[in-house]
């Protein structure tokens, strides 16, 4: 059901990218059924696993799965894929889509937010949890592609989070060798296992195992309970997995299928071949009544209902946190210069206000590349992040 949605969705807007929801539907389906916890009557939830889709090209892989677990995206949303005005564009847009966590295109980007957020949900566990009352306790999954992990940009985010032994990020690696230009075998050959091994990750190589949800499942449960480094998960997927004349080739990346290919590939899958956003009942029963959502947020509210009991300042403090406003007081210590005073570094009055403000922004955090004693940046009353120590406020 999810193949043949990101299969038509494309076809009718013959725009988009149908290969890779097709390679990775068993992956998506053993994630979100088996592994992740989130409630779709809630996408807000604050204590909900985090999911970022780092190849945003696929994002028919994500709209179709939250259609299906029962988000706020409903078939016509579907239906209007990639067109103007519609809730469903080209690559996942946070604000826009019930259930997206973060804006994906940029290869190597939503990599980079996954590792941020990773980076925060350790500071507030840090910060807030207390012995007998964990309030935050979530993991932050990613799915990138080759393209994703040919950019430098993920290269820095992978070496920092390893460093940083963040233990709840984990990452499903979709190695299905194709670019929109061919094998990625034009531009790229090295040993993505033994480049994370060397960043600090927990890897596992699964091999040729794309369509085994047990063995994925598994795979995803043995990284969560890898607590101090990420993880990393190679999958050997097949881009257009199913379709006769397509299956492994650049033509289906970017693309439609095209009516006759798509229909070649129902038929391999067993699905009617004329039905177009087939949705057969028993699948949306079965993919909206194994997640216990609301029973997992109404067990994190009365969780946090006893945490303000005890600890009703701290309490309030993560509340804060959340909303990011600012307090009414929050300018009352602003450093004043006069001309009489003389001239100053513009570095040395940014310094000035970060440290007048901190105390009243508490979720304030900063850093520079490793340049602090330049450029001024450090919060003075705090240490840096470091693994183990990720209360502190300064990043390197």
């Amino acid at each position: 059901t999810i193949r043949c949605l990101a299969i038509g969705a494309v076809q009718k807007a013959n725009s988009g990218h149908p290969g890779t929801p097709m390679a990775l539907a068993p992956a998506a389906y053993a994630l979100w059924m088996h592994v992740m916890k989130y409630n779709p009557g809630n996408p807000h939830w604050f204590n909900r696993d985090r999911f970022v889709l780092s190849n945003g090209h696929a994002s028919m892989l994500q709209y179709a799965l939250l259609h299906l677990t029962g988000y706020k995206i409903s078939l016509d949303d579907i239906k209007n894929f990639r067109q103007w005005g519609s809730i469903t564009p080209g690559h996942p847009e946070h604000g826009l889509t019930p259930g997206i966590e973060t804006t994906t295109g940029p290869l190597g980007q939503g990599i980079m937010t996954a590792v941020g957020m990773a980076i925060a949900e350790a500071h507030l566990a840090a910060c807030f949890n207390k012995d007998g009352n964990q309030i935050v306790n979530h993991h932050t999954y990613v799915f990138c592609s080759d393209g994703d992990l040919m950019e430098g940009a993920s290269h820095e985010a992978g070496s920092l989070a390893g460093h940083l032994g963040l233990g709840k990020l984990i990452c499903l690696y979709d190695n299905n060798h194709i670019t929109i230009e061919g094998d990625t075998d034009l531009a790229y050959s090295e040993d993505v296992a033994k480049r994370f091994e060397a960043y600090q990750w927990h890897v596992q190589d699964l091999g040729e195992k794309s369509n085994d949800v047990e063995a994925i499942s598994n795979a995803l449960n043995r990284a969560k309970d890898i607590t101090d480094k990420p993880s990393m998960i190679l999958l050997r997927t097949h881009i257009g997995y199913g379709s006769p004349n397509k299956q492994d080739t650049a033509a289906a990346h970017g693309s439609a299928l095209g009516e006759e290919e798509v229909k070649l590939t129902k038929k391999f899958y067993g699905w009617p071949e004329n039905e177009n956003f087939l949705v057969p009942y028993d699948v949306k029963q079965h993919m909206q009544k194994t997640i216990a959502g609301e029973t997992l947020e109404n067990n994190w509210n009365n969780t946090f209902e006893v945490y303000k009991t005890k600890y009703p300042e701290l309490a309030a403090r993560f509340e804060s946190h959340l909303k990011q406003e600012l307090p009414n007081d929050w300018d009352k210590n602003l450093p004043i210069y006069k001309p009489e005073n003389g001239p100053k570094a513009t570095r040395s009055v940014s310094s000035d206000f970060i440290n007048a403000v901190e105390e009243k922004i508490p979720w304030l955090m900063g850093g520079s590349g490793d340049l602090e004693p330049s450029t001024e940046t450090k919060i003075k009353s705090s240490g840096y992040v470091e693994k183990g120590k990720y209360e502190n406020r300064n990043m390197h």
